[in-house]
């Protein structure tokens, strides 16, 4: 049976810490940037910040390939800024969510920089090392971010595992001091004050590379299940695993209510429905709306009562959603606001990237040499050699890049979009001039305060937390609609997903009984009619 937790009834905001606030003109988001954001952020009502990885990394993937787990970036701050940052955050009663990354560091950590010295060093297994096969690598493992995931280390004759970048070795879990060492890291963390952890890849931990084993190993939970009993077990704290191969019976593991793994996971089946079947998420294909909805109801109804998931439809791997399933033009503000209204009637605990409450887009950067991101610049790379033409990766690039959502904040129309005094990073979104922070926080009809809006709805409805979920009006092509039900309290939220007015006829149960519209993204009600990405969450009596 599922108890209830502090965090099924949370909101969390995401953020992107080189990209969210500049606080020194250097270009680069900070943390002081954030403690000068938080009441923004907490006027939103949210109870939980995400920090993607602030630890020292040389930046090969953005932080993603750590150096040193114990110490801050320098471009970020210091110790004492994330410490004032957490205080300054719970003095808002806002918690602090890192990311913690333990399937691989970057090779310039101390551990990897002993491991390629000999074959006898004693940080040699912390890593997964293979001898060459024929003169090749040990298999034809492919890294994420193109290639083979095995490098070649020239000096000791053995390859390396890196199933991402190749300044991103794999960290070899079947090694206790390996263990260990993550353990006492996360210990470090927690003993500073913060709510939990995000945890990268953690599918990944249990990797067989030998059999081509790359998620869900026969290993994986005996490690997360040691890993909760030696650190986040037993004290009320937030974990999220990221998990692309998880299928429900897979998540009940993880997020089985006797705690003995993880709070939740993110599961990603429906983001790989816009990609061809078989290929990579580059391989684009229009979203069917008949297939979104089949894969997000099979996860609101699975583990109903036996887990719990993290709801997201942006992240800073993924493009931003008014662009990629929704219309970005002369529908921007009603497409942000009618996902906002699908994601947010559903069971589980929101997610909001920043910017996503502003309605930020994707961006098309004129050319590759304006691109930063690790994955973008080798798809490229691969993809022109294999015989691609430019035109077909950058419209690859414009509907999938990770870069996306890595534009800096739109604060304001000034300048960079108020991000920094600066060069910023990476280009600011040209549109920053009209989609900015600065223009809806006052204005009552605005994105931003149409998510103020409805986190406050779901905060104040239990039966938005754990009522049963039913998907209605299953067959329309245009139409993604469905039922929250407790005991007597029942919601119906109705979406349009057409950018053209859609009729439609609610089953005869349901039509008899007296509805209250609890928000809506047109001033306008036609009843029978939805007008272009139109979205209704209406109080059933």
């Amino acid at each position: 049976m599922l108890q209830k937790k502090w965090w099924h009834r949370s909101v969390v905001y995401q953020i992107y810490p080189r990209s969210f606030y500049d606080s020194n003109g250097d270009g680069i988001g900070d943390l002081r940037g954030i403690i000068q954001k938080l009441d923004y952020i907490a006027n939103l009502g949210v109870d939980v910040i995400w920090l993607c990885p602030i630890f020292r990394s040389p930046n090969d993937d953005n932080g993603y390939d750590i150096s040193d787990y114990k110490s801050i970036m320098p471009e970020f701050g210091s110790m004492e800024d994330l410490e004032e940052l957490i205080r300054k955050a719970n003095d808002r009663n806002i918690k602090i969510l890192l990311d913690l990354v333990p399937n691989h560091t970057s090779d310039e950590h101390a551990w990897f920089v002993e491991a390629r010295k000999s074959r006898d060093n004693e940080y040699r297994d912390y890593y997964i090392w293979r001898d060459p096969v024929d003169g090749h690598e040990p298999n034809d493992l492919k890294s994420t971010f193109s290639g083979s995931a095995w490098e070649y280390d020239q000096a000791t004759g053995q390859y390396y595992l890196h199933l991402f970048s190749k300044k991103q070795p794999d960290l070899n879990w079947e090694n206790p001091r390996v263990r260990n060492e993550m353990y006492d890291i996360m210990n470090f963390w927690l003993d500073k004050g913060i709510a939990g952890f995000r945890i990268d890849v953690i599918e990944m931990i249990g990797k067989k590379p030998d059999e081509k084993i790359t998620t869900n190993g026969p290993r994986l939970h005996e490690y997360i299940r040691e890993m909760n009993q030696r650190t986040f077990g037993k004290k009320e704290l937030l974990t999220v695993g990221e998990c692309w191969d998880a299928d429900p019976e897979i998540a009940k593991i993880y997020t089985n209510p006797d705690g003995s793994e993880l709070s939740m996971i993110f599961q990603f089946e429906h983001f790989i429905l816009d990609q061809v079947q078989g290929k990579e998420k580059w391989d684009l294909r229009p979203l069917n709306l008949l297939e979104l909805k089949k894969v997000l109801s099979k996860w609101q109804t699975a583990l109903k009562d036996s887990g719990w998931i993290g709801l997201c439809l942006n992240n800073h791997d993924l493009p931003r959603i008014v662009s990629r399933w929704g219309n970005d033009g002369v529908y921007r503000e009603v497409c942000a606001k009618m996902f906002a209204t699908l994601l947010y009637g559903m069971w589980g605990t929101p997610f909001i990237y920043q910017g996503e409450e502003l309605g930020m887009t994707n961006v098309k950067f004129p050319s590759i040499d304006y691109y930063k991101d690790v994955e973008t610049i080798n798809l490229y790379h691969d993809r022109l050699a294999k015989g691609y033409s430019e035109e077909e990766i950058m419209n690859s690039i414009y509907a999938k890049g990770r870069d996306n959502a890595r534009t800096p904040m739109q604060w304001s129309d000034d300048i960079n979009g108020g991000f920094t005094t600066g060069r910023p990073w990476i280009g600011v979104n040209p549109n920053y001039t009209t989609i900015n922070a600065m223009s809806q926080i006052n204005d009552s009809n605005s994105i931003y305060n149409y998510y103020k809006k409805i986190i406050a709805i779901r905060k104040q409805k239990d039966v938005l937390i754990y009522g049963e979920y039913q998907l209605i009006l299953e067959d329309d092509e245009n139409i993604f609609a469905y039922l929250r039900k407790l005991d007597n309290d029942m919601i119906l939220v109705i979406c349009n997903f057409a950018d053209k007015p859609v009729e439609y006829q609610l089953p005869e149960e349901l039509d008899s009984l007296k509805k209250e519209l609890l928000i809506g993204n047109y001033p306008d009600i036609f009843e029978a009619c939805l007008q272009p990405y139109e979205a209704r969450m209406y109080q059933i009596f």
